[in-house]
């Protein structure tokens, strides 16, 4: 295990046996990297601090927030599997990994399956998932630098306006974005600074309703 991997073992208290699948997904997708577009390329050289250990953030304040030991995650445009992945592989959940680009799939198709998690992979656009048909329906709803909150709550709430929680990670301009949200939301919300980004906050909304 590597000096990055330990300290984030130590921190976020993953186990050796999750820690070595942690290490397989981050060596798969440096691989694919080669050949599609999965992360910025500046972050290349920094995948354990920069997306494995702001995955793993979430996983605290997830159970922090929800009585269920290992919840049902939904991870709205999921890119390469950031937050995701690293949250089912850390916590043992089930995912529901949301990406509409089949190349990213075809990635996370064969991430899945090295890793050995829970997952179901949806290759289509978040509007047009059956949330009725869903199984298991999810405990927690998370996406990373997808939409603005207004916005994203909109792709989120046909399960946050029927008991899930939403567990969100933004950027610095947080503060602004939840202001424009209840215009259209109601909501409780609670942002907590990042512990790996400067600048960032992971955002928890429970009780979501449109206003009328």
């Amino acid at each position: 295990m590597g000096s990055e991997a330990a300290s984030l073992a130590r921190k976020y208290n993953v186990s050796r046996e999750s820690m070595a699948k942690l290490e397989e997904y981050a060596a798969l997708l440096l691989r694919w990297q080669a050949r599609i577009n999965l992360i910025g390329p500046a972050t290349v050289g920094d995948v354990w601090q920069r997306h494995i250990a702001d995955s793993l953030q979430i996983g605290p304040i997830i159970s922090d927030n929800c009585d269920i030991e290992k919840p049902t995650i939904i991870d709205l445009g999921t890119g390469a599997g950031f937050p995701g992945i690293p949250i089912a592989i850390s916590m043992g959940a089930f995912v529901h990994l949301v990406e509409s680009n089949h190349k990213k799939a075809a990635f996370l198709r064969e991430a899945v399956r090295i890793t050995e998690i829970n997952a179901e992979i949806h290759t289509c656009r978040i509007e047009n998932i059956d949330s009725e048909a869903l199984r298991p329906k999810p405990d927690i709803v998370t996406s990373r630098a997808l939409a603005p909150l207004d916005k994203l709550l909109g792709f989120a709430a046909p399960w946050m306006e029927n008991g899930s929680i939403g567990v969100f990670m933004k950027g610095q301009h947080v503060d602004r974005e939840l202001t424009e949200a209840t215009k259209c939301w109601n909501m409780d919300a609670k942002t907590t600074p990042s512990p790996e980004k400067t600048g960032g906050a992971v955002i928890v909304v429970k009780n979501l309703q449109a206003k009328s």
